[in-house]
């Protein structure tokens, strides 16, 4: 979690004052969109594992989906300020 914060604040970090364009502007929505699709999926899938297999068995799986989850949004949170970047 440690890596993915530095991540996100060196993203952060790079931001430039640039315009996006209307199709970048789609594509960051619809990257947005994805990942909380993929987040409900998971949390889901998390939910009936417990349900089916108990806490205990399903904690490595309930962890891992939340590093997808993590990763999934500084992948996201990249795209955009490279789209800012490249202007």
């Amino acid at each position: 979690m440690l890596l993915v914060a530095g991540i996100l604040s060196l993203c952060l970090a790079f931001t430039a004052q640039a315009e996006e364009t209307v199709t970048e502007k789609i594509e960051t929505q619809a990257n947005k969109t994805t990942d909380a699709v993929k987040k409900t999926y998971r949390s889901a899938k998390d939910k009936t594992c417990e349900m089916v297999n108990g806490k205990m068995e399903c904690a490595a799986k309930k962890l891992k989906h939340k590093g997808q989850n993590a990763m999934d949004k500084v992948e996201t949170k990249a795209t955009e300020v490279k789209n800012e970047v490249s202007k």
